[in-house]
């Protein structure tokens, strides 16, 4: 008995081969679906920036328009009392200033960083910025609330002394 040719069976070859398509085909798919996401990811991270940022300038504005409004009525009311010495007019008023000053200066280079590409600074690096300005306005809010409460504190005080100077006795 003589021996032939072995004899190979195609189909599981065929077969082999059309998983192997099938695989690439999936995997083509998959890196495509990879690099969908990656690029949604990284829309929602600009737009999750955006949405820091004009949540920061909304809330330093609104502190901003705070503190002039709480330096314009408090001041009126600390400078027209008359426990305020005439030579203390220019002392508040300078502390009082001073701070308006700086929330000048602030709003004036946030306006910088928003209407220029300041510093060629990244979204998320411009929301940090203005959060950290954020901050800034809201501890000058709180001083603004502080030397009121102090000049009012100061006012009282007198107020009281005034009054037990020159209350009447009756002995």
């Amino acid at each position: 008995m003589a021996q032939g040719m072995p004899v190979y069976d195609n189909t599981n070859f065929i077969s082999l081969a059309k998983q192997l398509v099938e695989s690439a085909k999936q995997t083509t798919n998959l890196l495509k679906t990879v690099e969908f996401l990656k690029q949604q990811k990284q829309r929602i991270e600009k737009v999750s920036n955006v949405i820091q940022q004009l949540d920061a300038v909304s809330n330093l504005i609104q502190n901003n328009q705070q503190l002039y409004q709480l330096v314009q009525q408090d001041l009126q009311e600390i400078l027209s009392s008359p426990y305020i010495k005439p030579e203390e007019v220019d002392q508040v008023s300078e502390s009082f200033d001073e701070i308006l000053q700086r929330s000048t200066q602030n709003v004036n280079y946030i306006d910088k960083i928003l209407t220029s590409d300041y510093l060629k600074m990244s979204d998320g690096e411009r929301a940090a910025i203005l959060k950290a300005y954020e901050e800034s306005s809201s501890e000058m809010l709180a001083e603004v609330n502080n030397k009121t409460q102090r000049y009012r504190s100061i006012i009282s005080f007198r107020k009281m002394q005034d009054k037990i100077n020159n209350r009447e006795t009756d002995f």
